[in-house]
């Protein structure tokens, strides 16, 4: 490593350009403080990797400076010998609350949620409760934003916030003062649709709650953010054709990225012959009329971009809830008008540029206008199609029980790109037949 006095800042600048070993050995250079802190920040999946080069000892230590279900993503990206290894090493209570948290689904609000917040009876009254929070916060807790009311049974009745304890009169019972309409989340919903439940009622912190009403847990914000950043850059990938990394890109070896690339990339090529195809289908025409090739490029691009802009706008929408399965037919109509407008804007442009060529360049013979007409019209019949076509994929996707985000562009422009050529040609028939054809 470079610097005897590295600090937690040095080393966070250059950590996703290290291998193992210098991370490692940066780490060990920090003071405790920093290296508590810089531990702490780091994802679960360096996380592990850390506590695999550690020593027995050291090991005892890192593991149970984290939460309970920050330990829970740990253990979940280590084998299993590993993982009988890390949970021995945790104290009593917290074994018990992380090996609770491991039965769930990763992806669960469940797995997603700490067993350590703030509960209160409703029987208490407000300086009772405000005492009691006093010692509960010695614990540790996850947030203390809200105070949350269970019974004998730990079912959930109310909510109360700190603001509405200090606002309070010392001897009102916490019954009286809570409120009872909470939000809350089963601990086996999805945790993308957990991170809309928070979004929509902007909330620091949401109770999950097991099947009978009693609470089990939370999920708070910085949890969804991660949950959130997540899904958004597997999404992402996905829409550029690929299969989504599990691991940060610089970290991600040169086998498993060629691997995740190379399938779609192959189905993609597979499917652009298709192209290949087609064009020799019309190879006669192509042969009378040559200057029907110039356009093959415009026309299949065009229509293959409007099919990429109505897929990335449906799966967006579909990610945010905007858009349900139900809702199909509004979009089709939505999209129907717009790829007819948009067509038409890029007709415009197509027959204005043919007619202007023609003008200084005498570049496409004495029908050039049928020709200009041709391309006009290929383009709104294409860029209708590739816009209904590509709003309506994520939805057959989504029906069939897959995720929308493989509806990707490349797989969207990849179908229009034969089926644009089938429309081209098509209406290049009927226009010049008699004069090129």
């Amino acid at each position: 490593m470079p610097d005897e006095h590295l600090t937690a800042e040095d080393l966070r600048d250059v950590w996703p350009v290290l291998s193992l070993d210098e991370r490692f050995s940066g780490f060990q250079e920090l003071s405790r403080g920093e290296a508590d802190d810089f531990f702490l920040g780091l994802s679960a999946g360096d996380q592990s990797q850390m506590l695999a080069e550690m020593p027995g000892g050291e090991r005892r230590w890192w593991i149970r400076l984290l939460a309970p279900d920050d330990a829970v993503d740990v253990l979940q990206r280590v084998s299993p010998a590993r993982r009988a290894e890390l949970l021995g090493a945790l104290d009593e209570p917290t074994r018990t609350e992380v090996t609770a948290l491991l039965a769930y689904a990763e992806d669960a609000a469940g797995g997603l949620m700490s067993p350590r917040f703030a509960r209160l009876r409703p029987e208490m009254t407000v300086d009772e409760a405000i005492r009691y929070l006093r010692c509960q916060a010695r614990e540790r807790l996850e947030t203390i934003y809200y105070a949350y009311v269970v019974d004998a049974g730990q079912h959930l009745r109310g909510v109360v916030s700190f603001r509405d304890l200090f606002a309070a009169g010392e001897g009102e019972a916490l019954a009286n003062m809570m409120k009872t309409d909470v939000v809350s989340v089963p601990d086996h919903l999805d945790q993308e649709a957990v991170a809309r439940v928070i979004a929509r009622y902007n909330l620091s912190a949401v109770p999950v709650v097991d099947v009978e009403g009693r609470i089990k847990g939370i999920v708070t914000l910085d949890d969804i953010v991660h949950v959130v950043q997540r899904a958004a850059t597997e999404d992402i990938q996905k829409l550029g054709g690929m299969e989504a990394l599990e691991t940060p890109y610089l970290q991600t070896g040169l086998f498993h990225m060629v691997k995740k690339r190379a399938g779609w990339l192959a189905a993609l090529f597979l499917g652009e012959m298709l192209t290949a195809s087609a064009m020799s289908h019309y190879e006669d025409e192509i042969a009378r009329a040559v200057v029907l090739a110039l356009f093959v490029p415009l026309i299949i691009s065009s229509g293959g971009n409007s099919g990429s802009q109505a897929t990335t706008l449906i799966i967006r929408a579909m990610a945010l809830g905007e858009v349900k399965l139900r809702d199909w037919w509004r979009v089709v109509r939505r999209e129907l008008a717009s790829g007819l407008a948009l067509g038409c804007v890029l007709a415009c442009i197509g027959f204005a540029r043919i007619l202007l060529w023609q003008t200084f360049l005498h570049s496409y013979g004495e029908h050039y206008f049928r020709v200009a007409a041709t391309v006009a019209v290929s383009l709104i019949g294409v860029v209708t199609w590739g816009t209904v076509a590509g709003s309506m994929l994520p939805f057959l996707i989504r029906r069939a029980g897959f995720d929308p985000a493989s509806a990707s562009a490349p797989f969207v422009a990849t179908l229009v790109d034969v089926s644009g050529l089938v429309i081209y040609f098509s209406v290049a028939e009927v226009i010049l037949r008699g004069a090129l054809l």
